[in-house]
């Protein structure tokens, strides 16, 4: 270096600093930037799942406010009356054979097939035709001739309009009559149905006409469904504007999931009946996928929201199985779904009851918790989610927003380009304007030397300032030999500390070293839950009576190191071992919630070391422990020389029962035996007294896996 001109050194000095100011800028700006724009994706999924939740809420409570008010009217108290009095007049009524057979051909050829081809199952059309002579004769009148079922055709939309049979009856008058506000109702807040239910359990009125007409929710076809159970608290509630809301689930009348509204009909302080609409899980599909519209949504190509329930089912439509039946289900099923599971989506045309997704964010959304993570979800791709539960009062529904990794982070990776072409531009102007600084700033060393040069030769006439090479030469070769020195002596500081925190950690834990360290004199801790073991070698003083110090000292270390490994690998943290005792715990530094079970393996693992040392020597030491777990403190003890010691009620009381018990063996106290006792064979083993207190102790089965 000491050839390299000054020009050369300085433009070097110029370029490295330059490219690391860049380069530490650019990184800066990279974590910056990164972070923001990871934050700016998690809170437009947030914002994006709290919209829709909000819309969720919001939707159901007008339903509800707009129930109250219909339920409550006079318009639907009177039809209740009218209803329940037409029904109850066609108790006796009859059909005739050929109205009959048209409505067994109906069940037949028309409800049992749809429903077949629907859930798979084969339906049992006997159990679900009409029993009583009102059903019988409603369903021949207005539900045969229209096909109220499946899916919406020019003939279902009839059967909603079909305001009166004309057969003269005081039912056909009530519909007549009451018919076209209930249609409004259904066709104007897109319910699948409104039912109008008599105090019995008896739907003596449907807007659309279906199966259920003239059933009985109780005792009926039907009775298994969430309708009924929301009939007994509807008419139960003693609350002044009642409205529940259920759960979607199967009800076999309808083509999809079904929700219902139900509410109590009748003037105030009332109740002549129930009025239950059929909430249809169309209604959810269509607010949850943004009606089809996800991109324009901002939820991209892959991002979608959904509802679970708290079976872990969706409650909304997967926008993959919307997308691509086929993707969705090679993906389910690859990430774990049941292949029957899947094709039970295909067949009923959603994933809404079928579908499940127990992964961690609808786990902690079930929980009331709210947040955002990056995990795995239910088809298998890894996906950024914001989590949170609908607080829909009487739904444990959890609201879900999604989007692939890749996508919601396309924008990091295209930042990420763009700042390091940034930074190799910049890189690479800095250094054309180094060489040119670097000409400049060196023009006065130039002359400097030039001055030098006609000193030298003579001409000592120069004014130029005395800028002497040699001395600059000479302050460069005294820095550089100070700086090796300086680096000599720090390495040998740095070896010295590093000698010093061996020795400090081979004497007590890391944490109380650090605190000596800083200076602290009087160091101490307290442990609220520690599992302590005091265990001792019976036999070894016998054995060592025979043998030399050295040949004694080489079976204890053997015996202690053993014990070490033993430790080391069940997490148990040895306090002090002395020639025949062995002082250890669980859960001193380092808490686990089952020291108990890690120190009773350990004492166990202590036996087997002392049988194979027996086994290899034949020798006939016995181990004797005793276990207790409690609260203890640890600290140093001394000042000129230093130990690291426990102490406590839990450290005594081990002690003791180690060495209150003549015979080999492990022994524990109550606390350690209520631990284990499940797991471990124990049997009585006496009484220890601490103190004033006596407490039982049992003693560790002799066979243990």
């Amino acid at each position: 270096m000491s050839r390299v001109s000054i020009q050369s050194k300085l433009l070097v000095m110029l370029l490295l600093t330059s490219i690391l100011s860049a380069a530490v800028v650019g990184a800066i700006g990279y974590q910056s930037g990164r972070s923001s724009l990871r934050a700016a994706v998690f809170d437009g999924l947030t914002e994006i799942r709290q919209s829709q939740s909000r819309s969720l809420q919001i939707g159901i409570e007008d339903l509800k406010n707009s129930l109250v008010v219909y339920s409550r009217g006079s318009t639907a108290t009177m039809a209740i009356g009218d209803f329940t009095a037409g029904f109850d007049q066609l108790a006796n009524a009859t059909v005739n054979p050929a109205q009959q057979q048209a409505l067994n051909d109906y069940y037949v050829k028309r409800f049992a097939k749809d429903e077949a081809a629907q859930t798979g199952d084969e339906v049992d059309v006997q159990a679900l035709l009409p029993t009583t002579g009102a059903a019988a004769y409603l369903q021949s009148l207005y539900t045969v001739p229209f096909g109220a079922y499946g899916k919406p055709t020019a003939d279902w939309d009839a059967a909603i309009r079909n305001d009166d049979a004309r057969d003269g009856s005081a039912w056909s008058a009530a519909n007549a009559r009451y018919n076209d506000f209930f249609r409004e109702i259904v066709t104007r807040f897109e319910f699948e149905d409104a039912l109008l239910l008599d105090t019995r359990g008896n739907v003596v009125y449907s807007a659309y006409k279906g199966v259920d007409l003239g059933t009985n929710v109780l005792t009926g076809p039907y009775k298994g469904s969430k309708l009924g159970d929301a009939f007994r608290e509807a008419l139960d509630s003693n609350v002044v504007d009642y409205v529940g809301l259920t759960d979607f689930g199967d009800y076999q009348p309808a083509t999809e999931p079904t929700a219902w509204f139900v509410s109590p009909v009748g003037p105030q302080g009332s109740v002549e009946g129930v009025l239950a609409l059929q909430f249809p899980i169309s209604k959810i599909n269509k607010l949850m996928t943004f009606d089809g519209q996800w991109q324009r949504s901002g939820m991209g190509a892959t991002g979608e929201t959904f509802i679970v329930g708290p079976d872990d089912l969706m409650r909304s439509n997967s926008r993959m199985f919307i997308e691509d039946p086929e993707t969705y289900e090679r993906d389910v099923v690859e990430a774990g779904t049941p292949p029957d599971v899947a094709q039970d989506s295909i067949r009923q045309h959603g994933t809404t009851l079928v579908q499940p997704v127990a992964t961690e964010a609808t786990k902690l959304a079930q929980q009331g918790q709210r947040g955002t993570l990056i995990a795995p979800d239910y088809l298998g791709h890894e996906t950024l989610q914001a989590y949170a539960p609908a607080d829909i009062p009487g739904l444990r529904w959890a609201v879900v927003a999604k989007i692939d990794t890749a996508e919601a982070f396309a924008p990091v990776s295209a930042f990420t380009r763009k700042l390091v072409l940034s930074t190799v531009a910049i890189i690479f102007v800095v250094c054309i304007a180094a060489m040119l600084l670097a000409r400049l700033f060196v023009r006065p060393i130039r002359r400097l030397e030039s001055g030098a040069q006609q000193i030298s030769s003579g001409d000592y006439g120069t004014t130029i300032p005395v800028v002497s090479r040699d001395e600059f030469g000479d302050l460069t070769v005294a820095f550089n030999d100070m700086s090796r020195n300086l680096a000599i002596k720090e390495d040998l500081l740095n070896e010295q500390r590093r000698e010093n925190d061996r020795l400090l950690l081979s004497l007590m834990p890391e944490q109380v070293a650090a605190r000596y360290r800083d200076g602290e004199e009087t160091i101490s801790q307290d442990h609220q839950d520690v599992t302590v073991i005091f265990a001792d070698i019976v036999g070894l003083d016998e054995l060592s009576a025979g043998l030399t110090s050295e040949e004694s000292l080489a079976i204890v270390n053997k015996l202690v190191r053993q014990f070490d490994a033993a430790a080391e690998g069940l997490g148990i943290e040895r306090v002090r071992s002395l020639r025949n005792g062995y002082l250890a715990s669980c859960g001193l530094n380092v808490p686990r919630i089952d020291n108990v079970r890690r120190t009773v393996d350990f004492a166990i693992e202590m036996n087997r070391i002392v049988d194979r040392f027996n086994a290899e020597g034949h020798h006939t030491l016995k181990l004797r422990a005793g276990i207790d777990t409690g609260k203890v403190s640890s600290g140093l003890v001394g000042r000129s020389s230093l130990a690291y010691d426990m102490w406590g009620s839990a450290v005594d009381l081990a002690y003791q029962v180690q060495s209150g018990s003549p015979q080999p063996g492990v022994y524990v106290t109550a606390d350690v035996y209520d631990a284990m006792r499940d797991t471990r064979q124990f049997t009585p083993a006496g009484e220890v007294t601490v103190g004033s207190v006596t407490q039982p102790i049992w003693r560790l089965g002799e066979r243990q896996s």
